[in-house]
């Protein structure tokens, strides 16, 4: 009973751990777009553009235009 009770409790602290350690990783990430909106480059900004429309008024995909 001894040997069941310490694995449990060694399960538990590795889970707390684990759990810990992920929602530290969630809350110092850093989303690109922020990264890009900081770096103050407006040729980074202009790169992660897109050069043609993403969506027209009617709703359709652009069609890729040769070139």
């Amino acid at each position: 009973m001894k040997y069941e009770n310490l694995m449990l409790s060694g399960l538990f602290v590795v889970c707390l751990l684990v759990c810990t350690l992920v929602l530290g990783a969630m809350l110092k990430a850093v989303p690109s777009s922020l990264q890009l909106a900081a770096s103050g480059n407006v040729g980074s900004a202009l790169l992660a553009s897109p050069a043609q429309c993403a969506l027209p008024a009617d709703g359709v995909i652009c069609p890729r235009l040769p070139g």
